[in-house]
């Protein structure tokens, strides 16, 4: 599996999906201009000492990213404006979990561009979103119980 996080702006939800990824095999994609430094000490912190363990791959933008893909790459948008549920979402092995970042989530013309890959994770309406490292977390274990993938 691969989590893609799209200009992600905070290292303590970087860290904990990096860690996340290191303990279930997953590559994790960060693409785009960061809101921190891969070298800043929080980051490490909250990747703990797996940081090191991770299978990380920087992209320029998202066409380079997408430039970087297999041929018929089974990619898996999220969004909390998305009309479908996670839950719907035919994961295959190997598919890429794409999220925005913290403050706007995916940019609308990612969204307008692929609407027919785009899910999200189901809260109350008493909440604007979830935390992105808690739905990166559950859309990747979603993607890994029904791929039946190996941890």
């Amino acid at each position: 599996m691969n989590v893609v996080l799209v200009e992600p702006e905070i290292h303590m939800n970087t860290g904990n999906i990096g860690r996340t990824c290191v303990g279930t095999g997953t590559t994790l994609h960060l693409v785009g201009k960061l809101g921190f430094s891969l070298d800043c000490a929080q980051i490490r912190r909250s990747g703990l000492d797996y940081w090191p363990k991770l299978d990380l791959r920087l992209h320029k933008d998202f066409e380079a990213f997408l430039g970087s893909l297999p041929a018929g790459a089974p990619l898996f948008f999220f969004s909390a404006e998305a009309p479908r549920v996670y839950w719907d979402a035919p994961f295959e092995p190997g598919s890429y979990l794409v999220f925005g970042k913290e403050s706007t989530g995916l940019a609308a013309e990612l969204r307008s561009r692929y609407r027919d890959r785009l899910y999200r994770v189901p809260h109350s309406d008493r909440i604007r979103s979830l935390n992105l490292s808690a739905v990166a977390a559950v859309a990747l274990y979603e993607a890994l119980r029904r791929t039946r993938s190996p941890v």
